[in-house]
């Protein structure tokens, strides 16, 4: 076989720096983007944001009219007795009231205070009390073992060991006693929040009831239920009766008691921090049609800094420029995909509303079925480019913050022959449960026949894995018998 060079022309798919940058770019959170725009800004000095020109005008205004006053004044014929300067005598010396002079203003203490943890809370209140050494040592680790609930999260032999080696590091020849751990861990539950190290729910109860009045009404019931907290938590009405030997009436109230009570010491506590999420996109109805438009608050303002670009010569070949001239590239390319990203972003979140019309108008109920082809198919998009943008990505409407993904739900046939969306389903599931009868509870099978009737056939599986879904309880438990 004879070799011979030849010339074929084929086409191949290749990703380019700039397609890979944009690829990166639409899949990006705003905060990502924003991170990843002032590493742009920091390495790419032909690359700068456009800052509020109002406020620079009015500032380089106000900075020439104060060099025009001062240069009018030294060019004077005469010098007036004061000249203008840069500081005045109060930015230097601050008035100190006396005792014969009211002061300005009020002078407030700062009362602000840190978050303190349940372990702190309850540690300041230990070192009040009138503990020995030993029963201090016990104390600090009975609060090491606290949960975030508040519960005691070991057992007394755990703690009683701890403790015990704790003493032995310390050099201390003393032996630690069941009891004592008892005793120290009686005075810590009769603390602020009262119930705190209590072993389960029951006990964090009973402690609670135990340190109200005795003239507390029901608190006797209260008590006796308590010992049949199984029974409580089961519902067995009947056994429940025969048990404490109260009458229904007794049984209601002493219940409502319990409801009273903090069933977990420790929620007080828990820090409140929330995530929050900057919206992409925002939805607003005007004239009855609803308009899409990005969040401006999240829209970057980029241009090519002039005086940088003003020092590249066309035939100049140092490195200097060569430098320039790349950077320049890099900062177009890097604007240019940014753009793109917001023009797709926009094609994407403008499709999903038209889709979803009816959720906006009515809300969960009125979800059509949606999928990434469908919208990939619309706005001529390949569906890995549409899952890139509907990711990390929020829509802010009248209905409040939903991510671009929550949009998007499976289908299930209906008797007509249509599709009905999953989410639609769950919310009309998540209705009927609040309006249910709470004494006779809707059974997965009774909310099938419902949604049956309603022209929307699922079976009962797939009605307990959306009521599972919603953390929504079964029957049995959502079932109030008294």
């Amino acid at each position: 076989m004879k070799l011979s060079v030849g010339l074929k022309v084929a086409n191949s798919l290749s990703l380019t720096p700039q397609l890979q940058q944009a690829i990166r770019l639409l899949q990006l959170s705003s905060l990502e983007l924003e991170q990843e725009i002032q590493i742009q800004l920091d390495s790419n000095p032909l690359l700068e944001k456009i800052e509020d020109e109002s406020s620079t005008e009015s500032l380089t205004h106000l900075e020439s009219n104060d060099t025009n006053d001062l240069t009018q004044d030294l060019n004077a014929d005469h010098l007036p007795n004061d000249l203008p300067v840069d500081t005045d005598w109060d930015d230097v010396y601050t008035h100190q009231s006396t005792a014969l002079a009211s002061p300005e203003f009020e002078e407030r203490e700062d009362n602000r205070q840190a978050h303190h943890t349940l372990k702190e809370h309850i540690l300041e209140q230990v070192n009040l009390l009138h503990f020995s050494t030993v029963d201090k040592l016990i104390a600090y680790c009975i609060i090491d073992c606290l949960d975030d609930k508040g519960f005691l999260d070991a057992e007394i032999e755990e703690i009683l060991l701890a403790a015990q080696h704790l003493l032995i590091e310390a050099d201390y020849d003393e032996e630690i006693e069941h009891d004592e751990i008892l005793v120290v861990l009686k005075h810590i539950q009769r603390l602020d929040p009262v119930g705190v190290a209590s072993m389960n729910l029951a006990e964090c109860l009973k402690i609670q009831l135990e340190m109200m009045d005795i003239q507390t009404a029901f608190r006797r019931e209260a008590l006796s239920l308590l010992q049949c907290y199984e029974l409580l938590i089961a519902n067995d009405l009947n056994k429940l009766l025969k048990s404490t030997g109260l009458n229904m009436s007794q049984l209601k109230e002493a219940i409502g008691l319990l409801k009273t009570l903090k069933p977990y010491p420790g929620a007080d506590f828990e820090s409140q921090e929330s995530d929050y999420q900057i919206p992409d996109v925002v939805v607003n109805k005007k004239d009855n049609s609803w308009q899409v438009q990005l969040n401006p608050d999240v829209l970057p303002k980029l241009r090519i800094n002039s005086f940088y670009s003003n020092m590249i010569r066309r035939a100049d070949q140092s490195d200097e420029n060569l430098y320039l001239r790349n950077q320049m590239l890099e900062a177009k390319n890097f604007i240019k995909s940014i753009d793109e990203r917001h023009k797709t972003l926009l094609k994407v979140a403008t499709c999903i509303v038209e889709h979803q019309r009816a959720f906006f108008e009515i809300g969960a109920e009125g979800m059509k079925p949606l999928v990434l082809r469908d919208v990939a198919e619309e706005v001529e998009l390949h569906e890995s480019t549409v899952s890139r943008v509907t990711t990390n990505k929020y829509m802010l409407t009248p209905r409040g913050l939903f991510e671009l993904k929550y949009f998007f739900s499976s289908h299930v046939g209906t008797t007509s022959g249509g599709e009905c969306s999953s989410t639609a389903i769950r919310a009309r599931i998540k209705k009927m449960i609040s309006v249910e009868n709470p004494r006779k509870p809707l059974s997965d099978n009774a909310i099938a026949e419902l949604l049956k009737e309603e022209g929307i056939d699922v079976a009962r599986r797939t009605v307990a894995k959306y009521r599972e879904s919603l953390h929504i309880p079964s029957s049995s438990e959502r079932k109030v018998l008294i």
